[in-house]
């Protein structure tokens, strides 16, 4: 408590130092470390990193995997294709931002992450990341096997 004692009678007032702080111990709980550990980068700096060659297929799945991916939806469950390319890819993006400059500004969509999305990808399909962005990347149906096939490598050995 700063200042006086409230409780000391009349004229008993007293004047204390303000009580020690006190410590947690080294890694206690609320402390803040000394040195942060450094944050994985976002799911669309690891698109512009693996496009410009300055980072591995893997290192990029791995940040794909763990990733929040945006889903256009429709009325009825389940991904939107696009079926007037070469062979039917399904649009997906790395934020709301970049769903909405494709979708609109009122457009539904879902949100899953990267593994989910290997997971439920219907076979034969392929996916498009950022359509409207600066680095979009494109996914085939054999990109998309391989990307499983190394997932489930990593998942089981």
């Amino acid at each position: 408590m700063y200042g006086y004692d409230q409780n000391a009678g009349a004229g008993q007032q007293q004047y204390g130092a303000p009580p020690p702080p006190q410590q947690a111990a080294p890694g206690g709980y609320g402390e803040a470390p000394l040195y942060p550990e450094p944050s994985p980068p976002s799911l669309a700096d690891a698109v512009r990193a693996f496009t410009t060659g300055s980072m591995s297929a893997e290192d990029f799945q791995g940040i794909f995997s763990t990733s929040k991916i945006y889903c256009p939806r429709g009325d009825n469950p389940g991904f939107l294709a696009l079926h007037n390319t070469q062979q039917p890819v399904i649009p997906m993006f790395t934020s709301l931002k970049e769903l909405r400059r494709y979708a609109g500004k009122e457009s539904k969509y879902f949100v899953i992450t990267g593994a989910e999305v290997l997971d439920l990808l219907p076979t034969g399909y392929g996916f498009v990341l950022d359509m409207e962005g600066d680095h979009r990347m494109v996914f085939d149906a054999k990109a998309v096997e391989q990307m499983v096939d190394f997932a489930m490598r990593r998942m089981y050995g």
